[in-house]
């Protein structure tokens, strides 16, 4: 993992009930991402994943309820600002992120010179595909965002992705909770703010366990949902100076 001396590195792994999988994921990140500190936010779980995120080496904040991952990644985001972290990167606890694949983000970060690092599904790399609405959604909402963010944009949903010290700043401020606002809402809010989004491709593997959050039959519901987002996200009015401020 590309790194120095002076750039402290936090891993958030937002989690709620993922006590299958929660402690493989820490352990293939401590392993796969050498210097940095992992914090899971237990999310309200009802099972033991703070129990296992705890034995397997991470840090954890215990959330009273479950509030989204929007939520869990505020309080995230608020802890690496709090402590003094440059990078903050989101890994999802299920296994589904290759931590191996956390140095790609970090090369393209610094290669690009962006604030927020997106690691794209499908931008050349692996070969997870969606079909039917989800598939139609995804691209309209790329095509949008795209726009919002004056460059090329192929994964606006996905949760794998790297925010240096700037966008650590306004996120701990502002960041939603709502449902897709963590990935849809928060690029809206990044890009008006003047915050530099960038992609590059990674290759998504399958659930190590637990439950996905989206099944075929709630293609629809995403459909539906993911419009709302997007609509919510485009009137919100924008924060000027946002990305000044936070650099100073």
């Amino acid at each position: 993992m590309p790194n120095d001396s002076t750039r402290r590195v936090l891993v958030v792994v937002p989690a709620w009930n993922e006590e299958q999988t929660v402690g493989a994921t820490v352990a293939e990140i401590l392993a796969a991402a050498t210097g940095a500190d992992v914090v899971v936010v237990n999310d309200g779980s009802t099972d033991a994943t703070s129990d296992v995120a705890r034995s397997a080496g991470a840090a954890v904040l215990d959330l009273p309820i479950n509030l989204g991952v929007g939520g869990a990644m505020r309080a995230g985001y608020r802890f690496a600002l709090r402590h003094g972290y440059d990078i903050a990167i989101q890994v999802d606890a299920d296994g589904q992120h290759d931590p191996a694949e956390i140095g790609t983000l970090l090369e393209a970060m610094d290669r690009q010179k962006v604030d927020i690092m997106i690691g794209a599904r499908f931008a050349g790399v692996g070969d997870y595909d969606v079909h039917g609405p989800r598939r139609w959604t995804m691209r309209l909402l790329s095509s949008v965002l795209s726009r919002v963010a004056r460059t090329r944009l192929t994964d606006t949903t996905s949760g794998f992705k790297a925010s240096n010290r700037a966008a650590i700043t306004l996120f701990a401020a502002d960041y939603p909770a709502e449902y897709l606002g963590d990935t849809i809402e928060s690029l809206v809010i990044a890009s008006r703010a003047g915050l530099r989004v960038g992609q590059v491709g990674v290759s998504m593997r399958p659930r190590a366990g637990g439950q996905p959050s989206h099944r075929p039959f709630r293609a629809a519901v995403f459909l539906g949902r993911a419009a709302l987002a997007l609509l919510i996200a485009l009137s919100r009015p924008v924060t000027a100076g946002a990305a000044s401020e936070s650099r100073a």
